[in-house]
């Protein structure tokens, strides 16, 4: 276990005693969180996380106080300023994989995360696209991976990753697989999706998801694409 990971689920006690020395320590918030940070051995964006998204910190308002922080809802801002602008730099890909570990169980941070992911995932593919990065593209698959097989997810979520028609970010992770494996969107709702492209369709076929009548009814629509029309026909099996 990752110092990081130790202080992300330690209980409120384990928290008292790893901070029990900061009480008497001054100087400005920046200053007591670096040399917290020092004495942990993390970095100052990684502390922020780690006790931003615990869920015993709200309970230690001297903790916050020693730190520098009025209260929970400070830290919580400086918390989600950081993990929405963050690109596995400050935070490893480890780290956001055990904050969604973590927050997984707790009702009230998944909504919150419902909010911090769009914005989160918007700076990530930006950077991909402007750099091509193969290592960041490795890390998005595993953070998105992690986002609905945590149950991170929610149906909301799920339902604009779908609706987007610049889908190419969707088709680099395997989306459609994702969530139909994570039983977030009936398959047979996904399959009939316009905004879904044929390419993402032929995976499920494939994967032995879509029954021949749900193929045959979705060939009898005549507003579909030629592109797709002629993808479904290939599975299509002579009527006996």
């Amino acid at each position: 276990m990752t110092k990081f990971e130790e202080l992300l689920g330690a209980s409120p006690e384990r928290l008292v005693n790893i901070f029990y020395a900061e009480g008497s320590a001054g100087g400005r918030r920046d200053e007591r969180l670096a040399r917290t940070a020092r004495r942990l051995g993390l970095n100052r964006a990684q502390l922020i996380c780690a006790l931003g998204f615990n869920p015993a910190i709200g309970e230690l308002a001297d903790i916050l106080s020693a730190l520098g922080f009025a209260d929970y809802e400070e830290l919580a801002r400086k918390r989600n300023e950081i993990f929405m602008a963050d690109i596995y730099n400050r935070l490893a890909i480890n780290d956001v994989l055990a904050i969604y570990a973590t927050v997984r169980n707790d009702e009230a941070m998944v909504d919150v995360m419902q909010y911090l992911l769009r914005q989160r995932l918007e700076n990530v593919e930006k950077r991909i696209e402007a750099t091509v990065n193969s290592v960041i593209i490795e890390r998005y698959k595993k953070e998105m991976r992690a986002i609905y097989n945590d149950g991170i997810a929610r149906i909301d979520f799920a339902e604009a990753r779908l609706n987007r028609t610049e889908s190419g970010f969707r088709a680099l992770v395997n989306e459609v697989n994702i969530i139909t494996e994570a039983k977030i969107i009936p398959v047979g709702d996904i399959f009939f999706r316009n905004t879904v492209l044929p390419q993402e369709k032929r995976k499920l076929i494939v994967k032995g998801l879509i029954p021949d009548d749900l193929i045959r009814s979705r060939l009898a629509d005549r507003s579909i694409s030629e592109q797709e029309r002629r993808m479904l026909e290939e599975f299509v099996r002579p009527a006996r």
